[in-house]
């Protein structure tokens, strides 16, 4: 989208330019708030884009990589030979009127993120509630369950987002996580424009844990941006949403899907060319950059600069930055990945660079760094620091109870048979 300024008339900003800069501002977080897959689905629904030859190129409409990712048309649930299995639930005993669910905190394209307060326990949690025909019509259920498995397999690190444990009924999942409610970087970062060093180092460095974490596992992140860095608390660091993880890539291992964020892909993954573990520093520079200037490093409203940016653009970097910080995001920011920070010793490169040595890093991971940022929230109801646009939506009625069975209908049943073995489904006699 090319916004065209107004004529000034002086250099007095008048309300209605206030309110133009303003609208500007929304816009953009807006879009920054829309994933690659939003984005691809939004191109494919475009009869005319489609047809764009180098539409084509960049997405491969003709030729996906992974159907599961790119094909935007409705299908059947699968059949009993393709039922998903993804084996028990953590408590198999859990029902949806063990909450008290309290107010909507986020907002996805199959179902709707929760405050919930645990009526036993007494303990608050942040509940992900999915629509399974939501999921199954989209053909996402693969690439999308990576999320769960990950954390069902008991992936720990203080700088992940735990899961408690899951559980379904006949519509609908239910995913029961650690409750964060320090605010998405995101939110921080557009509301100071950018941050000083100190902080963006301490950042990056609880970011690169997590990373060498999950590749010490064999496992590829794939779609680190603000919106998936929260704060907790205290102002520590949690990475969440592993959608687009990637499992079993060793040390020189490769995969060639087509995800992301348009911000934060890496060259090779726009040349279609097969990436390794690299595309998560590339990752990492690209938000070490936008904490230190305040916009990613190659950002255009319009996506396909954006995309030749990445690709053709050499790296800019003003004066403003010490010459250890530009030397770790001339590092991170290399387009050869062979040559990118992290390609021959992936985390003890980074670990070791200059640019981090302030940083004790067994104090680090024990959290003993006093965080440069405190969100200074009063508990957990208090909710400064998510947006109204979901707290001020209300809670539906159907997420704290089961569908009756007498009410289910042929496609509610279809879902459900799609995911045995997933969790437990609680008795009729449990329903509210």
């Amino acid at each position: 989208m090319t916004v065209k300024a107004a004529e000034a008339s002086g250099p007095t900003l008048t309300y209605s330019k206030m309110r133009g800069m303003v609208a500007i501002l929304i816009a953009f977080m807006k879009q920054r708030r829309m994933g690659l897959n939003d984005f691809i689905q939004k191109i494919a629904t475009n009869s005319y884009a489609c047809k764009h030859p180098e539409v084509q190129s960049i997405l491969k409409i003709s030729q996906p990589q992974e159907p599961e990712l790119m094909n935007t048309n409705p299908s059947p649930p699968p059949s009993p030979s393709q039922q998903i299995n993804l084996g028990p639930s953590s408590n198999p005993h859990a029902k949806p009127s063990d909450f008290h669910f309290l107010k909507v905190i986020g907002k996805g394209s199959f179902g709707k993120v929760l405050l919930a307060r645990h009526k036993a326990e007494e303990q608050f949690y942040a509940v992900k509630v999915l629509q399974k025909k939501a999921i199954l019509k989209k053909k996402e259920v693969s690439c999308f369950f990576m999320m769960p498995l990950q954390l069902l397999k008991n992936v720990k690190h203080p700088f992940l987002v735990g899961l408690h444990f899951s559980f379904q009924t006949a519509d609908k999942l239910y995913f029961v996580l650690d409750y964060i409610n320090g605010g998405e970087l995101f939110y921080h970062l557009q509301r100071e424009r950018c941050f000083l060093e100190p902080r963006a180092r301490f950042y990056a460095a609880e970011i690169a844990s997590a990373l060498g974490y999950l590749h010490s596992l064999n496992i590829v992140y794939r779609d680190l941006k603000p919106e998936n860095i929260l704060l907790d608390s205290q102002g520590h660091i949690v990475l969440t949403d592993f959608g687009l993880c990637k499992e079993n890539i060793e040390h020189n291992g490769t995969t060639s899907t087509f995800c992301g964020t348009p911000e934060y892909l890496a060259p090779e993954v726009l040349h279609k060319q097969p990436y390794d573990r690299t595309v998560d520093w590339w990752c990492l520079g690209a938000v070490l950059y936008e904490m230190l200037y305040g916009l990613p490093p190659f950002y255009s409203r319009n996506t396909a600069e954006m995309y030749d940016n990445i690709l053709n653009k050499p790296l800019q970097l003003k004066p403003n930055i010490t010459n250890s910080a530009r030397h770790l995001l001339e590092g991170l920011l290399q387009k050869d990945r062979t040559k990118r920070l992290g390609a021959k010793e992936d985390f003890m490169e980074i670990k070791n660079h200059i640019f981090f040595s302030p940083i004790n890093w067994d104090d680090l991971i024990n959290k003993k760094i006093t965080p440069p940022f405190n969100p200074n929230v009063s508990g957990p109801s208090d909710l400064r620091h998510f947006d109204p646009e979901f707290t001020d939506e209300p809670v539906p009625n159907s997420i704290g109870q089961s569908p009756d069975s007498i009410l289910i209908t042929a496609s509610v049943k279809e879902a459900a048979e799609a995911f045995l073995g997933f969790s437990y489904a609680p008795p009729v006699d449990s329903f509210l």
